[in-house]
């Protein structure tokens, strides 16, 4: 791998969120859309044409071969993202794959013993991992401003629709809410305490047998986290981070959030800790930084991570019944 000045982007899947990390890119100098992929090829082209990029592919393989493009973002539906992110490293590019990883344990792993067989630069999409107002409240926590953390409370929840949701209501796309929202509060609660000690989750299913919501306790030696996640209710979309000596709130929609609250003797101060753009940009920079150090995993989300949070929604997975 070399240092790179500015990294070159190929874009696989072109639906809503890639749409969002290709306007956020664009507000980045060293990054460069080069090429982006559909199945559709009018589809590539609008693409292309709303965001300045050069060269629309009809197909991923042909992406994949391009040798201007250094690293893919994996944008496609949940299904796919083992086969095609093997492929792309295979290819000799770099990868950020959307979450969650993968549908099982074994694929996640499959995927990472690609990176390193291929030496390629390789990270789950948990953008939550590098917005500012994450990156602070870990520093805060670790220098013991809010004590030892006994008590986490999150959810991420919103009202789908099966006729404007398809894809979260689409069993063999891999949907549902633990793989396609639950991963976010079951990441806040690893990142925060680690591995549980144990897990009871509960879901109410769905008549094709994905999970229409999912409710979480994770068990930890001091510790407990209550975590939620659901297609068809609605939330305030708050963290809370309890500690024996304070508490911080993460404003909503904390997944992403442009600040907290910190509690402490009985006084709230306010951080205002904005992203840039919607939140994207921070891990593409995080990518741009990794691969500029020879690196082929991040410090911050790294596969260890990423294969222990896989770890945690197979247990939950097997807990509910779910199947793919």
């Amino acid at each position: 791998m070399m240092n790179v000045e500015k990294l070159k982007w190929g874009i696989v899947g072109l639906g809503n969120i890639a749409h969002q990390f290709a306007a956020d890119l664009l507000l980045l100098d060293n990054m460069i859309l080069s090429g982006c992929a559909s199945r559709n090829i009018e589809k590539a082209n609008e693409f292309a044409s709303q965001y300045n990029i050069s060269k629309a592919y009809d197909s991923y393989d042909a992406l994949f071969e391009d040798p201007e493009i250094e690293i893919v973002y994996i944008a496609t539906p949940h299904d796919s993202h083992t086969e095609l992110t093997i492929k792309a490293l295979k290819s000799g590019k770099h990868v950020l794959c959307e979450k969650p990883l993968a549908l099982s344990y074994t694929d996640a792993v499959r995927m990472i013993e690609a990176s390193q067989k291929h030496n390629k630069f390789f990270m789950e999409a948990f953008w939550t991992r590098f917005i500012p107002a994450v990156q602070d409240i870990l520093q805060k926590i670790n220098v013991g401003t809010i004590g030892n953390i006994n008590y986490v409370k999150a959810d991420f929840a919103f009202h789908g629709s099966e006729t404007e949701n398809k894809r979260l209501f689409d069993k063999n796309l891999g949907g549902g809410a633990l793989f396609d929202i639950g991963v976010y509060p079951l990441f806040l609660s690893y990142m925060l305490l680690g591995k549980p000690n144990e897990i009871i989750a509960k879901a109410i299913k769905h008549k094709n047998d994905i999970d229409l919501q999912t409710s979480m306790i994770l068990q930890y030696e001091s510790a407990q986290s209550i975590l939620h996640a659901s297609i068809v209710s609605e939330s305030d979309m708050k963290a809370s981070i309890s500690g024996t000596e304070g508490r911080i709130e993460l404003n909503s929609p904390w997944y992403v959030a442009n600040g907290y609250s910190l509690f402490k003797n009985e006084e709230e101060t306010v951080f205002s800790l904005p992203t840039l753009g919607k939140g994207y940009t921070h891990e593409a920079v995080e990518c741009f930084n990794c691969i500029r150090n020879n690196q082929i995993e991040s410090k911050l989300w790294s596969h260890q991570n990423s294969l222990d949070l896989s770890r945690i929604v197979e247990e939950i997975k097997s807990q509910i019944a779910l199947s793919f």
